[in-house]
């Protein structure tokens, strides 16, 4: 008796479907199953909202009525006329360039210490030492919750000299300072806060980023003669641009939030004098305040715009040919 020694061939030849084909087809309906249950609970629970939001702000809507007034881009005219509204864009734009800028460039010092300034040992580019401890104690503030962050410099921050900050000056001979009851440095202060929350996450990121570069590349600058200097802007930099450009995006992001820290931290939630209130802040109260969810819809269509702006242009500003090692 003869076999075919090729299945595929056999069931080609007797009429039926290949085999490879059999299992090709029967793979979409398994795979589609899989897919079903996180594709519906994202329409639901991500894309609906977003549906109902973008309507809301079409209307007039005060949170009780079931069928608001329809009022087209009324509430989108009125943000062009609202001084608070363009009063926390302004905000946003100072915490766009400061919050990223200030957070990365501490990250990068703080990792580069940490993982490469120790020279070769070994044969390996070291960190400084004790840099496993100092990576724990720079993370900790990731683990605290914001309300816990910002009731902690409220503290720090009181204006007389039961404050941390204040006790200090006092001590030698300067007088307080109203660190988030003056206008002009409550913002400043707030970001200071942002900052230190948020520098701990990108060090353990970047430093992550400098492992995965092979020793070999620092190995052969050093014997080249590069310094920690060229070693840190000629080499460490360049190949580390992808994981900053992440990290730019991710702390724009969190700049365009900022509710929970203005929230607890700033006198009268976003004063003085409107000086720290940011969009998230201007929603909250004017939906459950005032009770005008149709415009604070219509101010959070233009926070998600923003965002999304925002985005967009700094991976595409920031977009270089990648170095691949």
């Amino acid at each position: 008796m003869r076999h075919d020694k090729h299945p595929v061939a056999a069931g080609a030849r007797s009429g039926r479907a290949p085999l490879v084909t059999r299992v090709r087809n029967s793979r979409y309906p398994f795979i589609a199953g899989f897919l079903a249950a996180p594709v519906v609970l994202y329409v639901v629970f991500v894309i609906s909202p977003y549906v109902q939001a973008f309507y809301i702000a079409l209307t007039n809507w005060k949170g009780i009525s079931a069928n608001p007034q329809y009022i087209g881009l009324e509430n989108f005219t009125r943000l062009f006329e609202d001084e608070v509204f363009w009063a926390a864009v302004r905000h946003h734009g100072v915490l766009l360039l400061v919050v990223p800028l200030v957070t990365i460039a501490i990250a990068l010092f703080f990792s580069f210490l940490l993982n490469l300034s120790g020279g070769q040992k070994g044969g390996q580019m070291t960190g400084l030492w004790g840099s496993k401890f100092y990576r724990v104690v720079f993370f900790l503030p990731q683990v605290l919750a914001v309300a816990i962050v910002g009731v902690l410099f409220r503290a720090i921050y009181r204006p007389d000299e039961t404050g941390v900050i204040n006790s200090m000056l006092a001590k030698v001979g300067l007088d307080p300072v109203g660190w988030l009851i003056e206008p002009d440095l409550a913002l400043w202060a707030i970001m200071g806060v942002m900052v230190w929350q948020a520098v701990g996450f990108y060090v353990v990121l970047f430093s992550a980023g400098m492992s995965s570069i092979p020793k070999e590349v620092f190995e052969a600058a050093a014997l080249d003669g590069a310094g920690r200097f060229t070693l840190f802007f000629r080499i460490t930099l360049p190949l580390l641009w992808d994981t900053m450009q992440v990290a730019w995006v991710y702390l724009g992001i969190a700049a365009f939030d900022a509710f929970a820290l203005v929230q607890v931290l700033s006198v009268d939630r976003g004063g003085p004098d409107n000086a720290t209130t940011v969009l998230p802040l201007e929603i909250w109260r004017t939906a459950f305040n005032f009770s005008k969810f149709g415009y604070a819809s219509a101010m959070g269509v233009a926070l998600f715009f923003m965002t999304i702006t925002f985005a967009a242009l700094t991976l595409r500003v920031t977009r270089r040919e990648r170095i691949e090692f």
